[in-house]
């Protein structure tokens, strides 16, 4: 094998292993936070869905919307709504204006578990990445958008 080959090959092992590793990674953060919330009884999926309809603000959200900025764009959003429902820590309703609209908001409750769930993710999250500091943050983020 010439040396060009063997750089070629080396630089697509770089290649494969980088994205693995980014794969493995991620796995990791999820499995992670998924033990955080077991106990509260709620996937990461339920938790992202309360996350967004927290970030309107008291205004409604229909199911594209979420799902739009769902961190996992394979969810079933209409399911997890569902869940949430079941829960009490969401309410659907049809929009006045547009009946065939599906309009969503955090309730009360969700409201405050999510606040008592928050702060136990975010404890994980601050531990998982108590061993980097800002600089190699603000890098991971810049490379990670970058692969992106």
């Amino acid at each position: 094998m010439s040396i060009e080959e063997q750089i070629k090959t080396n630089q697509i092992l770089e290649h494969k292993k980088a994205l693995i590793n980014t794969i493995y990674t991620a796995n990791f953060i999820n499995d992670e936070i998924a033990s955080v919330l077991k106990p509260f009884e709620i996937s990461i999926q339920q938790f992202n869905v309360l996350r967004i309809l927290k970030g309107q603000r008291g205004k409604p959200a229909n199911l594209s919307t979420i799902q739009e900025r769902m961190v996992s764009k394979m969810s079933n959003t209409t399911r997890i709504v569902d869940k949430l429902i079941e829960k009490d820590y969401v309410s659907r309703a049809t929009c006045i204006e547009n009946r065939r609209k599906v309009e969503i908001t955090i309730t009360k409750e969700g409201k405050e578990f999510l606040n008592k769930v928050n702060v136990v993710v975010e404890k994980k999250e601050l531990e998982m990445t108590s061993s980097l500091n800002e600089n190699e943050l603000e890098q991971i983020n810049q490379l990670l958008d970058k692969l992106r």
